[in-house]
Parts: structure tokens; C-alpha cells; sequence
């Protein structure tokens, strides 16, 4: 029996849904036949996925912000302030971030993919590590901070050649040291971030932005338009490491069981799809997928 048939109330989304009743504990082999009974999976990863690789995540178990909401795409685009503390936390988080590498999470679902089992990997995660692991068949809902945009002529760079950029105009803010926050700056904070200089876009002079997907910005259809279609395809829906608190992760959950597809999870904690789930891991990923692919 799947979660879904313990639900008796129509909730907004339209499936059933009221106070969460437990299946029997899930174990590995319970995960082992839902990819074997899967020919082609749909997978989607959160922070959850990257955690092993010193990268933190932003929620708790229970879903909730375990810090501050990262910065929002309006408040950068219109406040010179704003966008002077994003770039200078984000000088110092650069260097932790970058050298950050895949670990067995990630390193298990590139070999699922070798195998064919993968039909698309859909991550909400910005680091490039899927890709990095050897994992082809991705994309990245929210973008990538290895890459920075100008938002007036649109022309791409690397945030290796960005972040020489901001050191050169601010050599003072170089030395300084910061814990590594989510999303890849750091938490430095109680400075006057108005001395802070950022360079505009090298071609036109525009604001520059690094290129992910910030809240309240909207994702690229195309991308969604990709992930659908593959969806469409795909025998079952695998979540590894994400709560699915964000609406772009969760709707492919919810179209999922609106196709009868079923859907399992590999998460540290409550996930907002949990009414729809066929089989659910309260377990780290790395950890979990190693033990599925030996």
C-alpha cells in the first residue's frame, strides 16, 4: 500500500493528503527493487546531495530554514548595498566552494547512469558536482555559480575570471575568512559592505550576476520544458537529498503521481512530498547510494 492511499482530504495541489501516517520502516533492499523494477528513472537532487562534499544545506529535518533566506533576485538587481554584500561573501565563499569534489552520492548516480538506469537527473543544486562525477544526462534547474551573466547583454563568463575581478579591486577583503554558506558565499557579516566595489559587465557595464536562479527569479522554461518531456518517459521518480520545500523540485513529485508514476525518496528528514510517496529512506545519500550500486 503507498502513502498516497493513507490520505482521506483533498489538499490545495488536488491529491490526497492529511496527517502523515507511516509506512513500515524502508530499507535497502526495499530501494533495490524499486530501481530494479525501474527501467528508467527519473532522478532529482537537492543539498542533501552535497553535504558530504563540506557544501551546507539550508533546511533542517523538518523542512525549515535552518538560516537566513538567501538573497532574493529583486533586492540585488535594484540595491547597489545588496548586491556589494552578495559579491563580497560570495569572494570568500568562492574559494571553499570551488574546491569542493564529488563524493559517493553523486559518484553512485553517474554509475546508474552508465548502466542506463537514468533516464535525466534534475538537481536544484548549483556546484556542477553531478556533472564533475561523470553523470551526462543533467540539468541544472537553479543554473551553475562556476559561471556569471551580465543581465543587460547577457554575455556569460567564468567565475574563476569574475572572482580575479573582484580580488583586484579589493585587495583588503581577500585575507578575510568566513564559514561557507549554501550557496556558495560565506557568513561574513558586521562589515561595512559599502566600500565594497563591484565591477560592472566588462563588454557593456551592466550588473553583473552570477548564474543561478535566485528566489523570486524565474526558471528558463526550456528547462522545465526538458525535464517534463523526460519525465513523460520515465518509469518512477527518485529524490536523493532534497525536502522538496521549493516548488521546482516538488512539482515534478506532484506530476508524478498525477501520471502514476511512483515516486521514492533518499532524504535526511520530512520531504513535502511525503504524502506521495511509494517508498521513503530517512538516510544520508552518499552512504545509501554507495551501498544500492556495489
Amino acid at each position: 500500500m503507498s502513502v498516497a492511499e493513507h490520505y482521506a482530504k483533498q489538499p490545495e495541489d488536488g491529491l490526497r493528503a492529511s496527517a502523515y501516517v507511516d509506512l513500515e520502516p524502508a530499507g535497502l533492499d526495499d530501494l533495490r527493487g524499486f530501481v530494479d523494477r525501474s527501467a528508467r528513472l527519473f532522478v532529482v537532487t537537492g543539498a542533501g546531495c552535497s553535504t558530504e562534499s563540506g557544501i551546507p544545506d539550508y533546511r533542517g529535518v523538518d523542512g525549515e530554514w535552518k538560516r537566513k533566506k538567501p538573497v532574493e533576485y529583486q533586492p540585488f538587481m535594484r540595491e547597489e548595498l545588496t548586491r556589494a554584500r552578495y559579491w563580497a561573501r560570495s569572494l570568500i565563499g568562492w574559494r571553499n566552494f570551488r574546491g569542493a569534489v564529488p563524493n559517493a552520492a553523486h559518484d553512485a548516480l553517474a554509475r546508474l547512469e552508465t548502466l542506463g538506469r537514468i533516464g535525466l537527473l534534475v538537481t536544484q543544486n548549483v556546484d556542477g558536482l553531478h556533472q564533475a562525477a561523470g553523470s551526462r544526462r543533467v540539468i541544472d534547474l537553479h543554473g551553475r555559480l562556476d559561471r556569471v551573466m551580465c543581465m543587460s547583454c547577457r554575455n556569460t563568463g567564468s567565475r574563476t575570471g569574475w572572482q580575479a575581478r573582484l580580488e583586484a579591486l579589493n585587495a583588503s577583503w581577500r585575507d578575510l575568512d568566513a564559514p561557507i554558506a549554501p550557496d556558495g558565499d560565506a557568513d561574513l557579516d558586521g562589515l561595512d559592505f559599502a566600500t565594497f566595489q563591484v565591477p560592472g559587465c566588462p563588454t557593456c557595464g551592466g550588473i553583473v550576476k552570477p548564474d543561478v536562479v535566485f528566489f523570486g527569479e524565474s526558471i528558463p522554461p526550456w528547462r522545465h520544458a526538458q525535464a517534463t518531456a523526460a519525465l513523460a518517459k520515465s518509469d518512477a521518480v527518485l529524490v536523493v537529498g532534497s525536502s522538496l520545500m521549493v516548488h521546482s523540485g516538488y512539482r515534478y513529485a506532484l506530476a508524478a503521481a498525477r501520471l502514476g508514476k511512483p515516486v521514492a525518496a533518499v532524504n535526511l528528514g520530512r520531504t513535502r512530498a511525503d504524502h506521495l510517496l511509494t517508498l521513503k529512506l530517512t538516510a544520508p545519500a552518499g552512504p545509501t547510494l554507495r551501498a544500492l550500486v556495489a
